[in-house]
């Protein structure tokens, strides 16, 4: 038997199960057994990214002594388009002048 904690990061807080499974679990396997997807039904496990320690896993990939396997949700905002913006912000900004009224 290995130790294993199952991860799912909400908004305002972070849900931590700690189970005992068998040797030779899968990610999968563990996100069953930690009842979060019954608790969680916005949780599907053909679209959230999974991870081990921060490294992205697949559903199948064999869990390891003291492993921390995480459920990651869907990004709300694009990184990039959220660059761009304060990006064309800036350069709106900076066309202004800045110039203070005496």
């Amino acid at each position: 038997m290995i130790n294993v904690e199952v991860i799912y990061a909400l908004r305002d807080r972070q849900q931590t199960v700690r189970l005992t499974v068998e040797e030779g679990c899968t990610v999968k396997g563990a996100i069953e057994r930690s009842g979060l997807l019954a608790e969680h039904p916005e949780i599907d496990l053909a679209k959230n990214k999974l991870g081990i320690w921060n490294k992205l896993a697949k559903p199948d990939a064999t869990l390891r002594d003291k492993d921390r396997v995480e459920i990651y949700r869907p990004l709300i905002a694009d990184p990039k388009e959220v660059r761009k913006q304060r990006a064309a912000e800036g350069k709106a900004m900076k066309k202004g002048g800045g110039d203070i009224a005496e």
